[in-house]
């Protein structure tokens, strides 16, 4: 079994290319051969990986830096739905023609016997079908699918238990699923029927979720709402966090961290460049404090005015950091919500305070606030005050480093790549 050969796939986004590293490094560490189809952006990562690359042939690369360039007509959608919608037609759907074209000249040349991707690589439903291969699909952020007992996945709304609110919430179901994003279901059902591939009347989120042959949740069931409809083929893993490379980043101010009670890690990821979002906003309101400041802008164009602007002694600002080698010193996480930042911040115990709607993270930060692991502040742009008043609840209430510590501990209990490894093993004996 360890010869089967298994193509990894995804769009060339961060998001959706660096929480399957580790994962495809595990099983090529067991001996399988694992190779990799995705846009050039991730040759060099993949090289260091030492996992051989499928380059975009039909396909066109279109990034996190180029999509408005490529896709000018997104920039008329200011609301969060309008660009939820754009990029789901544009972006994901009306690409997956290319994408399944250049895997069909793939498996001739390298017949793969399993397709693991995340859960909106679209080729996927295609690969089933058309190729016969099975196909793993990887949540890397909440579980989406539409549940009974829960509003509609996308919204950012934490479960309802009183009588009027379950109405709300079926209520809501009904019109995301005949309104609001009828036309993106109507567009996907129209992309497949092309191939054959019979029509679902469900919310295509659903339809992805639940045809793959398995879904492997990144994360645990205690940080997810309660349901009675779980999709069937749903296998929790425990966190799945990037490949670390033996190079980590060496952080240059660790006397630092010795002389501050408190230490405040920042960032707001690697894709939003606008500083004045989050970062601005927390040096603000926290630059006079105590406090060991450290912020990491992603590589931002703006990091040397930033450094230049903040010259106190508390404050760090560098465009990179290692975050397993600075969150066991952090004792709160300002961040935007990204999944990754979420997860690895629950495994090293550091309470949160969030920020961010788009991409999902409406739904990541949500569920902070829910479990009560940190503060959702339900904004893109919060206020200096916002900033400075939860960072204080979160380090004077005991709720929160209680609530954080008890899910890390679930956390531990999962073996993550031993889990992805019987499971996957499963699909492949199966076939």
């Amino acid at each position: 079994m360890k010869s089967k050969r298994i193509l990894f796939a995804s769009v060339p986004l961060e998001g959706h290319f660096n929480p399957l590293t580790g994962l495809a490094v595990h099983l090529k560490n067991e001996g399988y051969d694992v190779r990799w189809y995705t846009g050039p952006i991730f040759a060099e990562k993949l090289e260091k990986m030492k996992i051989p690359h499928f380059p975009f042939r039909k396909a066109t690369e279109v990034t996190q830096e180029n999509l408005e360039d490529v896709f000018p007509e997104r920039r008329r959608h200011k609301s969060q739905i309008g660009k939820v919608k754009f990029d789901m037609i544009h972006y994901f759907i009306l690409k997956t023609p290319d994408y399944f074209a250049d895997l069909e000249d793939i498996h001739r040349e390298f017949p793969f016997d399993l397709l693991v991707c995340d859960m909106l690589f679209i080729a996927s439903t295609l690969v089933q079908h058309k190729l016969s291969v099975p196909v793993v699909c990887i949540g890397i952020a909440p579980l989406g699918s539409t549940s009974v007992d829960l509003p509609p996945p996308g919204l950012g709304m934490t479960p309802s238990t009183g009588f009027f609110g379950k109405n709300k919430q079926a209520l809501l179901r009904f019109l995301v699923q005949h309104v609001i994003f009828r036309e993106i279901t109507a567009v996907y059902n129209r992309m497949l029927g092309n191939y054959g591939v019979r029509p679902n009347p469900n919310v295509f989120i659903d339809t992805q979720i639940r045809r793959a042959d398995l879904y492997l949740q990144s994360g645990t069931p205690g940080f997810d709402y309660e349901r009675s409809d779980w999709p069937t083929n749903l296998r929790f893993v425990g966190p799945l966090l990037p490949h670390q490379f033996q190079q980590n980043r060496p952080f240059l101010h660790e006397t630092k961290l010795q002389h501050y009670k408190k230490v405040i890690l920042v960032t707001q990821g690697t894709v939003e460049r606008d500083v004045e979002k989050i970062i601005v906003p927390t040096l603000e309101a926290l630059k006079d404090f105590p406090y060991l400041i450290i912020v990491t802008t992603g590589g931002s164009p703006q990091t040397n005015r930033l450094r230049a602007r903040y010259l106190q002694k508390n404050v760090i600002i560098e465009p990179f950091l290692d975050f397993n080698r600075i969150m066991p010193y952090a004792d709160v996480f300002v961040t935007n919500g990204g999944y990754g930042g979420v997860l690895l911040s629950i495994t090293h115990q550091v309470a949160m305070v969030t920020a961010g709607l788009h991409e999902v993270k409406n739904e990541i930060t949500a569920r902070v606030g829910y479990f009560k692991l940190g503060i959702d502040l339900k904004t893109e742009t919060p206020t200096p005050d916002q900033i400075r008043e939860s960072v204080t609840a979160v380090l004077s209430d005991p709720q929160y480093k209680r609530n954080i510590t008890r899910l890390s501990d679930e956390f531990r209990r999962y073996d993550t790549f031993g889990l992805c490894s019987r499971y996957i093993g499963e699909v492949l004996e199966k076939k």
